[in-house]
Formats: C-alpha cells, structure tokens, sequence
C-alpha cells in the first residue's frame, strides 16, 4: 500500500472509532454526507458518458451490450477491436453502478 493510502486508511479508521464512540460531530455528519453524495454524482456523470458510448455500440451492432457482453464472455465473438474497446466500457459501466451502490448505500442507478 502507498503511504497516502495507508494515512487514507488510518483516518477512516479513527472516524470509524469517533462514530463507533457516539463522538462524531453534526459537522462530521454534514461533511460525509456531502463527500458521498458528490462522488456519487461524480460516477453518475461518468456512467452517463459510458452509456452514451455503449447506445452506439448497441446500435451499431443491433445487440444489447448485456448481451454482447455474455456472448464475448464466452468467446462467441470475434476480436476486433471495437469488440475489445465495447467489452471495457461494459465492464466500467458494472465497476460505476457498484460505485454508486456503495456510495448511496445500496440504492444506486
């Protein structure tokens, strides 16, 4: 781990501490609730572009990218490289839905 992290990591943990102790502050509420939700905001915007970039694909191969995505999967398309490039926008698009989820608790897009 780099040592930001690991200093990331200690803090979070002394929060947790704090709020585990009932000694977090309204201050300390508000200002998480507000990290959350700008990073949620964040990856909705971001998985918005992604979806724009997948509708193309959809719509130049006239397949669901879901679809296309299990079909790639099991090695039933070919590689060329839009393929490549379609399969890693699927794949970022699933890795910002769990971003959202998490950082909405669960109730992501």
């Amino acid at each position: 781990m780099q040592a930001s992290a690991i200093t990331t990591a200690q803090r979070l943990s002394t929060l947790a501490i704090l709020y585990e102790q009932g000694q977090a502050s309204k201050l300390m509420d508000r200002t998480l609730d507000k990290l959350l939700a700008h990073e949620a905001e964040q990856a909705r915007a971001q998985l918005e572009v992604l979806q724009a970039d997948l509708a193309e694909f959809e719509g130049q191969y006239g397949m669901a990218s879901d679809d296309f995505y299990r079909r790639y999967q099991a090695g039933q398309t070919d590689d060329r490289m839009d393929f490549v490039e379609w399969a890693a926008l699927v794949q970022m698009a699933a890795r910002l839905r769990q971003r959202v989820r998490v950082l909405v608790g669960g109730n992501g897009p």
